[in-house]
């Protein structure tokens, strides 16, 4: 394989304008609209009181409308940032970010990764949170969501499958302090026949900068 050819779990496979276009269209479904489907999501984000929070990942924005005053996406995706600052979100390109201001060191209460660990590798995880993690303040909160089974199997963009056993890997790897770690909206069972179950896991950064 030649260097420069992109590999599954690179991220690549999620930086296009058909896979933001996706995203768009899976939100936008009709009965999802009418049930309200997210407003247990959106509660279990107000539960854990995060403040300002920078969503990495944001995508089109599904989390970081309902995330505190302040609070900023950034997405490798051009198109599904757009289509974030379209619904009146503060988020940039990875690109972006950096010269933005907004990435200054201790800058965030939180931070937020949903759905993004199962789309990389577990070295590219890594580092994506590294490359974030300065601006997330000393003993600021960092939340890891990831799908289950259904939910996993669901998008052909995902590389691994990323329990709570790999979360807290993935922590103690990245020095950070597990609080709690549990299954979502439904008991862990559920995980293979429910799609939208899901992995959620909450350390925080250490006390020094």
């Amino acid at each position: 394989m030649p260097e420069d050819t992109p590999t599954r779990g690179d991220g690549s496979q999620t930086a296009g304008a058909d896979y933001a276009e996706r995203l768009q269209r899976l939100e936008g479904v009709g009965w999802k609209k009418l049930l309200d489907v997210q407003r247990p999501y959106r509660w279990n984000l107000r539960r854990l009181g995060l403040g300002r929070t920078l969503d990495v990942g944001c995508g089109i924005g599904r989390n970081l409308v309902n995330l505190g005053p302040g609070s900023v996406g950034v997405d490798h995706n051009a198109e599904s940032v757009s289509l974030a600052r379209a619904r009146g979100l503060t988020a940039y390109t990875t690109e972006e970010f950096w010269g933005s201001g907004a990435g200054a060191p201790g800058a965030f209460d939180s931070m937020l990764l949903a759905h993004v660990m199962e789309h990389v590798d577990a070295d590219v995880a890594e580092d994506i949170v590294r490359e974030y993690l300065p601006c997330l303040k000393p003993g600021g909160k960092l939340v890891f969501i990831t799908p289950q089974e259904v939910g996993y199997r669901s998008d052909s963009t995902h590389v691994r499958f990323v329990d709570l056993d790999a979360l807290r890997g993935h922590a103690a790897n990245l020095g950070l302090t597990v609080e709690r770690a549990y299954s979502f909206p439904l008991p862990r069972a559920a995980g293979k026949a429910f799609k939208y179950n899901e992995f959620v896991l909450l350390a925080r950064r250490g006390p020094q900068a």
